[in-house]
């Protein structure tokens, strides 16, 4: 059976929902959740997103034609594929409890909104950053379903990226909501449950 066909259909798929969520979630969030605080890291999105179309190119044209990126491709198991495809597409509907749980409070930049709230119900009430874990997990996927080693490699500058931004972007939150975040940020992991806590 030719399977690189459901393979590329797949990644289309996922990149198609996951895009759908994000871009829904976030222009809800635009329209009702008030004006940013500032305009700080306004030149890290571009940076980012700029990033993300070097890092996205060469999954643009597996989706068209594999043999365009062969150069960048392993010839990994087929089972070790399957189980990517499985883990993507189970990862859609937590990508959107994520999104729907931080509602009109999610953000381009690590500023806040005026009208921020402190959401820890949902995937926040063990993670403070789910989005980012997510996200992350959702590229390894599509990686290993497509064996794109350049996925891999090119997401490591965002990665970092987003590593250095995160504890701004907590401080900023320190600032809008005082002891209360400082109290969540210690039953809480930064991008991963902290399961010493739970007893």
């Amino acid at each position: 059976m030719q399977t690189e066909p459901i393979f590329r259909l797949t990644t289309l798929f996922v990149l198609v929902a996951a895009a759908s969520l994000s871009v829904s979630f976030r222009h809800r969030a635009e329209r009702e959740g008030g004006a940013m605080r500032s305009g700080e890291g306004q030149w890290l999105v571009v940076i980012l997103r700029l990033l993300g179309l070097i890092v996205l190119a060469p999954l643009f044209a597996y989706l068209i034609n594999p043999g365009w990126v062969a150069w960048a491709r392993l010839d990994l198991p087929q089972w070790l594929r399957w189980l990517a495809a499985a883990v993507a597409l189970g990862l859609l509907p937590i990508l959107h409890w994520i999104l729907a749980s931080i509602g009109n409070n999610i953000s381009p930049t690590q500023a806040t909104r005026r009208n921020h709230q402190l959401v820890s119900h949902g995937p926040y009430r063990w993670v403070r950053h789910p989005h980012y874990s997510a996200g992350t997990l959702l590229l390894l996927a599509l990686t290993l379903i497509t064996g794109l080693w350049w996925l891999a490699a090119a997401m490591l500058p965002p990665l970092l990226i987003l590593l250095w931004r995160t504890p701004i972007e907590e401080a900023r939150l320190v600032e809008t909501f005082g002891d209360d975040y400082r109290a969540y940020m210690h039953h809480t992991g930064r991008f991963w449950p902290r399961f010493s806590r739970f007893s």
